[in-house]
């Protein structure tokens, strides 16, 4: 029995199934797998691990592979050499293909190991990148928006006029700036509390005899602008502006009690 299994470990069985013996070296293996139902399991065991191994199915281990690889290839005392020396040295010219052929998968291995983890990587810094590219960009449309402002406030056309704090608010302050020519208004709301839940800043346009409210606007998204100005249309005959804080849609005429600034428009 012990030699049995000193033959199953010379490593002659692998090289069987790999299809590297000679035509006689095989014949002699396929005779002692009818005589021996252990060395029939043996080679049935390695056809099932390469059969896994080709297709990808096996846990890569490659430590464990290259140790059994080294236990096959060492020499046992119990095991008589019968072939000649040429043949011997054939065997273990095999032998070392055989050996090179599993360090070559395992270099492949790791090779496409490193390939997929770079490929992270060139992904990630794409994603990082378009971000970049996209808050410069953001940016750079914040910073021409307020070109754009700065130069329409400071047409020789605008009217300013403050707003200053009423009962209801006496610490708050906007201004409005009117363009009478195109009928437009900004509302500069940052002296502004936020607006609690459920409720929004109306601009009102006023005209004073008979004291006439009308509505020309919300300040919807008060919370989301960061710059806290507001373009809103005005055809009105303005003499005053207000502003209170309505429930959330707007009120048809304004609640006084909420009135949080006022200002009224220069005579020319």
């Amino acid at each position: 029995m012990a030699k049995i299994e000193d033959y199953i470990s010379s490593g002659i069985l692998e090289l069987y199934v790999y299809g590297a013996l000679s035509e006689t070296e095989s014949r002699e293996v396929t005779k002692m797998l009818k005589e021996y139902p252990e060395v029939e399991k043996e080679v049935e065991e390695i056809e099932d691990a390469l059969q896994k191994l080709a297709t990808g199915l096996a846990p890569y281990n490659p430590e464990a592979l290259l140790a059994s690889l080294k236990s096959k290839l060492k020499p046992h005392p119990a095991v008589k050499v019968i072939t000649p020396q040429s043949s011997y040295r054939t065997k273990w010219v095999t032998y070392i293909g055989w050996a090179a052929s599993i360090v070559l998968l395992i270099g492949m291995f790791f090779l496409f190991q490193q390939n997929s983890a770079l490929r992270q990587s060139l992904s990630e810094a794409e994603t990082k990148n378009s971000i970049i590219e996209q808050q410069i960009a953001d940016i750079r449309e914040d910073a021409e928006n307020a070109k754009q402002i700065l130069a329409t406030l400071r047409d020789h056309n605008i009217s300013r006029i403050p707003l200053k704090g009423q009962n209801a608010a006496p610490d708050a302050y906007a201004t409005v700036y009117w363009n009478d020519n195109d009928n437009t208004t900004y509302i500069d709301a940052l002296g502004l509390p936020e607006p609690p839940r459920g409720m929004v800043y109306q601009v009102w346009s006023l005209t004073m005899q008979p004291l006439t409210p009308t509505s020309i606007g919300l300040l919807d998204g008060f919370d989301e602008e960061e710059t806290k100005i507001f373009t809103l249309p005005n055809a009105n005959k303005s003499e005053a502006f207000g502003i209170t804080l309505e429930p959330e849609g707007g009120s048809k005429s304004p609640t006084m009690e909420q009135l949080y600034v006022l200002g009224t428009v220069a005579a020319p």
